[in-house]
Order: C-alpha cells, then sequence, then structure tokens
C-alpha cells in the first residue's frame, strides 16, 4: 500500500465518522499537534487547551492575518470545533486519549475573533470587536 492510498484510507474513515469539517482541517490539527509536541522539552500528553493554543500558534505562524480566514473556510471558528476535530481522530485511530480526555476541554479556550484579529505591530491594523 502506498502512502496515498494509505492517507485515502484514512481520510475516507474520517468522512464516515465525521464529514461536518473540511478534510484540511483534519489535516492542519494534526499538523498543529506536531508543531506543539516540536515547541515542548519532552513528547508527551497534550492537554486539550495545550493542543488548541498549538492550533492558534500553528495557525498565525502559518497564515499570518488570514489564520482566522482560512480556518473559518475549513469550518473552525472555535476551540470547540478543534475538539470535535480532535475526537473524530481519535474514533478513527489517529490520536490517543487517556482516560480523563473530554471534548468539554476543548470548551471556550479562547475566542477566535479575540486571538486571531487582535492588535498586530503594524500601524493602523487592530481590532475593533476584541
Amino acid at each position: 500500500m502506498t502512502e496515498l492510498q494509505l492517507a485515502d484510507e484514512i481520510l475516507d474513515r474520517i468522512r464516515e465518522a465525521d464529514g461536518q469539517y473540511h478534510e484540511r482541517a483534519y489535516l492542519f490539527v494534526l499538523a498543529a499537534l506536531e508543531y506543539g509536541q516540536q515547541q515542548r522539552p519532552v513528547r508527551g500528553h497534550v492537554t486539550g487547551p495545550e493542543l488548541a493554543w498549538a492550533c492558534r500558534d500553528f495557525a498565525v505562524e502559518q497564515f499570518g492575518l488570514t489564520a482566522r480566514t482560512v480556518l473559518n473556510h475549513w469550518g473552525l471558528e472555535s476551540t470547540e470545533d478543534i475538539g470535535r476535530i480532535v475526537f473524530t481522530l481519535i474514533e478513527v485511530g489517529l490520536f490517543m486519549k487517556e482516560e480523563s480526555d473530554q471534548v468539554s476541554d476543548f470548551e471556550n479556550v479562547y475566542g477566535f475573533a479575540a486571538e486571531f484579529e487582535r492588535d498586530y505591530p503594524w500601524t493602523g491594523v487592530r481590532c475593533v470587536e476584541c
């Protein structure tokens, strides 16, 4: 089986389990977990809030000022959406969870407007609703 066939099989399982989000959203969360692991001194379990913040940091690094727009295009509008994706990835066997992990761990970790549209260092660019 080639890597491409494996990737297609995994995406098929994700679509069957939950087709609510664009498939790039699932890939983004997978990449954000790896990004978050690389920021830690030792690899290990990542809590829901830690992964939510890793998603924020990774999105800003990858997409800059367009981060919120990109994530919204994929269906991600809150940290709760990140949690639903994580638990779909657990369901299809790509993530593992500890017994205490719950989708509610991702509730209200931060607001997308506050984190993705806050004041930026460039003059004249600031969030009015934050």
